[in-house]
Protein backbone atom coordinates (compact mmCIF):
# COMPACT_ATOMS: atom_id res chain seq x y z
CA UNK A 1 0.00 0.00 0.00
CA UNK A 2 1.08 3.46 -0.96
CA UNK A 3 2.04 5.69 2.06
CA UNK A 4 0.06 9.18 2.30
CA UNK A 5 3.30 11.72 1.67
CA UNK A 6 3.42 15.12 4.20
CA UNK A 7 5.40 18.18 3.01
CA UNK A 8 7.32 19.11 6.31
CA UNK A 9 6.73 22.42 7.58
CA UNK A 10 9.62 22.27 10.01
CA UNK A 11 13.00 19.57 9.42
CA UNK A 12 16.03 19.56 12.04
CA UNK A 13 18.61 16.47 11.46
CA UNK A 14 16.31 13.02 11.62
CA UNK A 15 13.02 15.07 13.00
CA UNK A 16 10.38 16.52 11.43
CA UNK A 17 7.19 18.19 12.17
CA UNK A 18 4.02 19.29 10.59
CA UNK A 19 2.23 22.54 12.55
CA UNK A 20 -0.87 24.64 12.86
CA UNK A 21 -3.79 23.53 10.07
CA UNK A 22 -1.38 21.06 8.33
CA UNK A 23 -0.75 19.19 11.61
CA UNK A 24 -4.47 19.81 12.82
CA UNK A 25 -5.96 17.94 9.30
CA UNK A 26 -3.20 15.09 9.94
CA UNK A 27 -4.22 15.01 14.09
CA UNK A 28 -8.29 15.65 14.10
CA UNK A 29 -9.65 14.86 10.68
CA UNK A 30 -7.21 11.50 9.88
CA UNK A 31 -7.11 10.52 13.69
CA UNK A 32 -3.44 10.00 13.27
CA UNK A 33 -1.75 8.01 15.94
CA UNK A 34 1.51 7.41 17.22
CA UNK A 35 4.07 4.81 15.49
CA UNK A 36 1.81 5.41 12.17
CA UNK A 37 4.40 5.74 9.06
CA UNK A 38 4.19 8.45 6.48
CA UNK A 39 6.45 9.80 3.50
CA UNK A 40 7.78 12.84 4.93
CA UNK A 41 9.36 15.13 1.72
CA UNK A 42 12.02 17.68 3.26
CA UNK A 43 12.22 19.72 0.42
CA UNK A 44 15.66 17.84 -0.56
CA UNK A 45 14.85 14.37 -0.28
CA UNK A 46 11.81 11.95 0.95
CA UNK A 47 12.26 9.82 3.93
CA UNK A 48 9.74 7.33 5.85
CA UNK A 49 8.33 9.20 9.07
CA UNK A 50 7.53 7.77 12.10
CA UNK A 51 5.02 9.64 14.03
CA UNK A 52 6.59 10.58 17.56
CA UNK A 53 4.04 12.82 19.38
CA UNK A 54 0.54 14.57 18.13
CA UNK A 55 -0.77 17.78 19.20
CA UNK A 56 -3.99 19.43 17.82
CA UNK A 57 -1.55 21.97 16.55
CA UNK A 58 1.81 20.17 16.08
CA UNK A 59 2.86 16.50 15.01
CA UNK A 60 5.84 15.30 15.26
CA UNK A 61 8.14 12.40 13.07
CA UNK A 62 11.34 10.26 13.34
CA UNK A 63 12.63 10.59 10.02
CA UNK A 64 14.32 6.93 8.94
CA UNK A 65 15.21 5.45 5.00
CA UNK A 66 15.10 7.40 2.32
CA UNK A 67 12.02 6.92 0.09
CA UNK A 68 12.93 4.81 -3.48
CA UNK A 69 11.86 8.19 -6.34
CA UNK A 70 10.42 7.12 -9.72
CA UNK A 71 12.15 10.43 -10.68
CA UNK A 72 15.63 10.50 -11.61
CA UNK A 73 18.35 13.21 -13.34
CA UNK A 74 17.20 16.78 -14.41
CA UNK A 75 13.67 17.87 -14.04
CA UNK A 76 12.01 20.14 -16.82
CA UNK A 77 11.14 22.99 -15.55
CA UNK A 78 8.15 25.64 -16.29
CA UNK A 79 7.45 28.66 -14.65
CA UNK A 80 3.83 29.75 -15.07
CA UNK A 81 2.65 33.24 -15.65
CA UNK A 82 -0.45 33.36 -14.54
CA UNK A 83 -3.15 36.88 -14.44
CA UNK A 84 -5.66 36.70 -11.93
CA UNK A 85 -9.06 35.61 -13.21
CA UNK A 86 -12.03 34.40 -10.99
CA UNK A 87 -10.72 32.97 -8.35
CA UNK A 88 -12.71 29.63 -8.02
CA UNK A 89 -11.55 28.91 -11.63
CA UNK A 90 -7.77 30.15 -10.99
CA UNK A 91 -7.54 27.93 -7.81
CA UNK A 92 -8.51 24.81 -9.88
CA UNK A 93 -5.87 25.51 -12.39
CA UNK A 94 -3.36 26.54 -9.92
CA UNK A 95 -3.97 23.18 -8.00
CA UNK A 96 -4.02 21.22 -10.97
CA UNK A 97 -1.06 22.88 -12.66
CA UNK A 98 0.77 21.74 -9.31
CA UNK A 99 -0.03 18.13 -9.72
CA UNK A 100 1.30 17.91 -13.51
CA UNK A 101 4.48 19.37 -12.00
CA UNK A 102 4.41 23.17 -12.71
CA UNK A 103 7.80 24.66 -10.89
CA UNK A 104 6.66 28.34 -9.99
CA UNK A 105 3.52 30.27 -10.49
CA UNK A 106 3.66 33.81 -10.77
CA UNK A 107 0.06 35.21 -10.38
CA UNK A 108 -0.45 38.57 -12.63
CA UNK A 109 -2.47 41.31 -12.05
CA UNK A 110 -3.84 42.10 -16.37
CA UNK A 111 -5.79 44.68 -17.59
CA UNK A 112 -8.87 42.39 -17.85
CA UNK A 113 -8.74 40.98 -14.43
CA UNK A 114 -11.82 42.35 -12.67
CA UNK A 115 -11.02 45.45 -9.73
CA UNK A 116 -12.21 43.80 -7.65
CA UNK A 117 -10.65 40.71 -7.82
CA UNK A 118 -7.22 42.65 -8.50
CA UNK A 119 -7.60 44.42 -4.55
CA UNK A 120 -8.52 41.15 -3.32
CA UNK A 121 -5.99 38.83 -4.89
CA UNK A 122 -2.80 39.67 -2.31
CA UNK A 123 -5.15 38.52 0.62
CA UNK A 124 -5.54 35.26 -1.80
CA UNK A 125 -1.39 34.46 -1.25
CA UNK A 126 -1.67 32.41 1.88
CA UNK A 127 -4.74 30.28 0.60
CA UNK A 128 -2.80 29.94 -2.73
CA UNK A 129 0.05 28.80 -0.71
CA UNK A 130 -2.04 25.61 1.19
CA UNK A 131 -3.43 24.99 -2.64
CA UNK A 132 -0.30 24.28 -3.89
CA UNK A 133 1.13 22.31 -0.98
CA UNK A 134 -2.06 20.11 -0.75
CA UNK A 135 -1.75 19.52 -4.42
CA UNK A 136 1.85 18.58 -3.81
CA UNK A 137 1.17 16.34 -1.13
CA UNK A 138 -1.39 14.46 -2.83
CA UNK A 139 0.74 14.21 -6.58
CA UNK A 140 3.48 12.86 -4.29
CA UNK A 141 5.78 15.49 -5.05
CA UNK A 142 8.74 16.12 -2.84
CA UNK A 143 8.09 19.82 -2.89
CA UNK A 144 5.23 22.20 -3.67
CA UNK A 145 6.13 24.95 -6.19
CA UNK A 146 7.00 28.94 -5.29
CA UNK A 147 3.80 30.63 -5.89
CA UNK A 148 4.70 34.31 -5.51
CA UNK A 149 2.92 37.34 -4.42
CA UNK A 150 1.17 38.92 -7.17
CA UNK A 151 2.29 41.57 -9.39
CA UNK A 152 1.54 44.24 -11.82
CA UNK A 153 2.62 43.03 -15.60
CA UNK A 154 5.16 46.14 -15.36
CA UNK A 155 6.80 44.42 -12.81
CA UNK A 156 7.18 40.93 -13.85
CA UNK A 157 10.11 41.27 -14.73
CA UNK A 158 11.79 41.96 -11.54
CA UNK A 159 10.10 39.01 -10.41
CA UNK A 160 11.42 36.57 -12.86
CA UNK A 161 14.67 37.99 -12.05
CA UNK A 162 17.69 38.38 -14.61
CA UNK A 163 17.88 34.28 -15.97
CA UNK A 164 17.82 34.32 -19.51
CA UNK A 165 15.20 31.55 -19.34
CA UNK A 166 12.84 30.57 -23.20
CA UNK A 167 9.76 32.74 -22.32
CA UNK A 168 6.70 32.58 -24.36
CA UNK A 169 3.02 34.17 -23.86
CA UNK A 170 0.04 32.70 -25.18
CA UNK A 171 -1.66 34.72 -27.60
CA UNK A 172 -4.46 33.19 -29.73
CA UNK A 173 -5.28 36.88 -31.43
CA UNK A 174 -3.57 35.57 -34.28
CA UNK A 175 -4.57 32.15 -34.11
CA UNK A 176 -5.63 31.87 -38.42
CA UNK A 177 -2.39 33.71 -39.05
CA UNK A 178 0.93 31.74 -40.27
CA UNK A 179 3.13 33.60 -37.59
CA UNK A 180 1.06 32.10 -34.58
CA UNK A 181 3.02 28.52 -34.08
CA UNK A 182 1.28 26.15 -31.81
CA UNK A 183 2.85 26.42 -28.31
CA UNK A 184 4.67 22.64 -28.22
CA UNK A 185 6.09 23.34 -32.01
CA UNK A 186 7.52 27.26 -30.89
CA UNK A 187 9.25 25.37 -27.42
CA UNK A 188 11.01 22.61 -29.31
CA UNK A 189 12.05 24.16 -32.41
CA UNK A 190 13.15 27.35 -30.86
CA UNK A 191 14.54 26.47 -27.29
CA UNK A 192 17.53 23.73 -27.02
CA UNK A 193 16.07 23.89 -22.74
CA UNK A 194 14.52 22.09 -20.10
CA UNK A 195 13.21 25.04 -18.61
CA UNK A 196 11.15 27.66 -19.71
CA UNK A 197 8.33 30.47 -18.58
CA UNK A 198 5.10 30.11 -20.23
CA UNK A 199 2.45 33.18 -19.82
CA UNK A 200 -1.29 32.54 -19.93
CA UNK A 201 -4.18 35.49 -19.68
CA UNK A 202 -7.37 35.81 -18.18
CA UNK A 203 -10.67 35.74 -19.81
CA UNK A 204 -10.67 37.02 -23.20
CA UNK A 205 -6.73 37.06 -23.38
CA UNK A 206 -3.92 38.99 -22.71
CA UNK A 207 -5.26 42.99 -23.84
CA UNK A 208 -3.48 44.36 -27.26
CA UNK A 209 -1.34 46.50 -25.30
CA UNK A 210 -0.02 44.12 -23.09
CA UNK A 211 1.07 41.86 -25.60
CA UNK A 212 2.81 44.39 -27.27
CA UNK A 213 4.84 44.59 -23.72
CA UNK A 214 5.62 40.77 -24.26
CA UNK A 215 7.32 41.04 -27.55
CA UNK A 216 9.37 44.53 -26.94
CA UNK A 217 11.47 42.23 -23.79
CA UNK A 218 11.52 39.44 -25.86
CA UNK A 219 8.68 36.69 -25.64
CA UNK A 220 7.87 34.65 -28.18
CA UNK A 221 4.08 33.49 -28.86
CA UNK A 222 2.53 30.56 -28.78
CA UNK A 223 -0.82 28.97 -29.61
CA UNK A 224 -3.12 26.20 -28.41
CA UNK A 225 -4.80 26.00 -31.74
CA UNK A 226 -8.01 27.54 -33.08
CA UNK A 227 -10.16 26.26 -30.67
CA UNK A 228 -10.73 29.17 -27.73
CA UNK A 229 -10.23 27.79 -23.91
CA UNK A 230 -11.51 29.05 -20.90
CA UNK A 231 -8.24 30.52 -19.39
CA UNK A 232 -8.45 28.09 -16.36
CA UNK A 233 -8.42 25.40 -19.31
CA UNK A 234 -5.79 27.19 -20.68
CA UNK A 235 -3.69 27.10 -18.52
CA UNK A 236 -4.11 23.37 -17.81
CA UNK A 237 -3.73 22.09 -21.21
CA UNK A 238 -0.44 24.94 -21.84
CA UNK A 239 1.64 23.56 -18.72
CA UNK A 240 0.85 19.91 -19.84
CA UNK A 241 1.97 20.45 -23.41
CA UNK A 242 5.03 22.75 -22.31
CA UNK A 243 6.49 19.91 -19.99
CA UNK A 244 5.87 17.33 -22.62
CA UNK A 245 7.39 19.65 -25.16
CA UNK A 246 10.58 20.39 -23.40
CA UNK A 247 11.35 16.78 -21.76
Amino acid sequence: MTRRRWIADEVSGDTAALVGEHAAHLARVLRAEVGQEFDIATGEEVRRGTITTISNDRVEFTLGPHCRSSRSGRLTSITLVLAVFKFDRMEWAIEKCTEIGVARIVPVIARRTDAHLAAAAVKRHERWRRIVRQAAEQSRRPAPPEISIPVKLKDLEDTLGADSLPRVVLDESQAEGAENKRLGEVLRSEFARDEAVLAVGPEGGWAGGELAWFYETGWAAGSLGDTILRAETAAIVATALALEALR
